[in-house]
């Protein structure tokens, strides 16, 4: 049984421990250059204190229009390299590994004057934009973006690169059934922008760097994709070059309909585990894995390899230190925070 200490490989790179950080958005550029600030430093930091083994920065945006928000971070241009390398450096001097999710909202991006998407259908009737179908040369188009970011990420010095093809945004959006109705090769082959995302990626990633991409292993949406949808998805990505899967669900759009699960801890373990058994590749729960002895749970009984921890680690940076001290006794690492954890 693997616990939550335990080291764990990811072709060339090494984790100290199980534990992950996943990606949650700030909302907190106020330059509104897409460029992190000293929040995001601290923010970031702590966590790498607090004893995390591998920290994904938040939704990271490939351009201006492909942000969330204004206050949303990106990558689209090389003068933001350095804030991020800043980051990365002082992360990895307490023995963190840092990851970046590099991303597009599509019709999500509540800021843009006009949002872009797979087909011209708004998150809801009410209260969104309409998006502008991408002609198929705006797609080609968007993958080198997604290529140009990733370059930017590894000047960055980050150790490995996280896609979103979940929760609706742009890669989901083409990927999806219900919201690619086009007619071009990107909607006769709904899976294809995706691909091509993650192999013009992988050809700026240095080698042994791990690749891992976010999906939405199953919709909520009536009518939505299910989970046999979704392990065929994740095959074709692993093809593509995927060599990790951090597994989430649903997100594409309100209101949810019948194949949404119930709100319980660890409710999309199962998800985890079933996009691992059709791949054979690690996997990434996540959802509800607050309580340590959940976490714990999850990476013992082998439904996923890793455990991210997004919310709790909001509320207390040092999360990872205090969960393996729960379930597994220790201490932590950083030697002036030591008098605060009897050995056990």
């Amino acid at each position: 049984m693997a616990k939550l200490s335990d080291k764990i490989t990811l072709s060339n790179l090494e984790l100290k421990n199980r534990i992950v950080m996943p990606p949650m958005c700030q909302y907190s550029v106020d330059a509104e250059d897409g460029t992190p600030n000293e929040w995001h430093y601290v923010h970031y930091v702590s966590r790498a204190v607090g004893g995390t083994g591998l920290i994904i920065m938040e939704m990271t945006n490939v351009e201006p229009d492909g942000r969330i928000t204004n206050r949303c971070l990106g990558l689209w241009s090389d003068e933001q390299i350095p804030a991020y390398k800043r980051i990365v450096d002082e992360c990895r001097r307490y023995g963190a590994k840092v990851g970046v999710q590099i991303a597009h909202a599509g019709r999500k991006a509540t800021d843009a004057a006009v949002p872009v998407s797979s087909s011209p259908i708004p998150v809801e009737p009410e209260g969104w934009k309409t998006p502008r179908e991408l002609a198929t040369e705006e797609a080609e188009a968007q993958v080198e973006l997604f290529r140009q970011a990733a370059r930017r990420a590894v000047e960055a010095g980050f150790d490995t690169i996280e896609l979103h093809g979940a929760h609706g945004y742009l890669i989901h959006q083409f990927h999806s059934p219900s919201l690619n109705h086009r007619t071009d090769k990107y909607g006769q082959d709904k899976m294809l922008f995706g691909c091509e995302v993650i192999r013009a990626v992988k050809e700026v990633l240095p080698e042994g760097m791990p690749l891992v991409m976010r999906i939405s292993a199953m919709e909520y949406i009536a009518g939505g994709y299910d989970l046999d949808y979704g392990a065929e998805l994740a095959r074709r990505y692993q093809e593509a070059g995927v060599e990790v899967f951090d597994v989430s669900s649903g997100g594409e759009a309100p209101p949810d309909g019948d194949l949404k699960p119930g709100n319980y801890p660890a409710y999309q373990a199962p998800m985890a585990r079933r996009i691992k058994e059709a791949t054979g590749l690690p996997v990434i729960a996540v959802g509800m894995l607050d309580e340590p002895e959940v976490a714990a749970a999850v990476v013992g009984t082998a439904d996923a390899d890793l455990a991210a921890v997004g919310r709790a680690m909001l509320r207390n940076p040092y999360w990872a230190v205090d969960a393996i001290l729960k379930t597994e006794g220790g201490r932590t690492e950083q030697a002036p925070y030591k008098r605060g954890y009897p050995l056990r």
